[in-house]
């Protein structure tokens, strides 16, 4: 990438404009274009990107997203029905699997989670896009993303209240720019353009 826009993007080697952290890995670029801030909607990936948001937790969102297919492979797909089954042989099994994070709380954290979720009344997607915020003025910079919001706040209150693990507000505010609730693309991101 090179070169700022003026309004905290950064132009990149295909003449387009981007939110600064894309440029950094060619997994970025494509999470970036294709995935980050467009709304989700179902369950299963919704479950996908909470658990992802959560063993992101204290390590590098590209760390993640490079064991992305390994996850999606361990995890069942993350069909919430499936993974709310899993059991103590899965927990070792997932511990034994050099392809994800092997961190046991977010293990058993993921399970509870999927648990959890399978008891929503009316689902996860009802649940999380409830604590949608109303749009807002699209960020001219990265000093104008916050790490929290009221609303991630309340999302990640009512998460844990409902049995939820490891999804504090800065995991619940990542988990609604990640799957569109807020959109935090810049003002001179050509994605912006795209999903606005």
């Amino acid at each position: 990438m090179t070169g700022p826009t003026g309004t905290g993007a950064v132009i990149g080697a295909d003449g387009q404009a981007r939110c600064r952290w894309a440029g950094s890995a060619p997994d970025y670029l494509a999470y970036h274009d294709e995935e980050w801030g467009r709304p989700v909607r179902d369950d299963d990936a919704l479950y996908e990107r909470l658990t992802l948001e959560a063993f992101q937790s204290g390590l590098s969102w590209l760390t993640i997203l490079r064991k992305r297919p390994a996850f999606r492979a361990a995890f069942a797909g993350f069909a919430i029905e499936k993974v709310a089954g899993f059991g103590t042989a899965d927990v070792d099994r997932l511990l034994a699997d050099p392809g994800i994070v092997r961190n046991r709380a977010k293990i058993e954290a993921a399970l509870a989670n999927a648990r959890a979720a399978a008891d929503l009344p009316d689902g996860l997607s009802a649940l999380l896009w409830s604590f949608a915020p109303a749009p807002r003025p699209r960020p001219a910079s990265v000093a104008d993303v916050p790490a929290t919001s009221p609303e991630s706040i309340a999302l990640a209150r009512e998460l844990k209240r409902r049995g939820f693990r490891f999804v504090g507000p800065t995991t619940a505010y990542a988990l609604m720019q990640a799957t569109g609730m807020v959109d935090d693309h810049l003002a001179g991101c050509f994605v912006a353009r795209v999903v606005g």
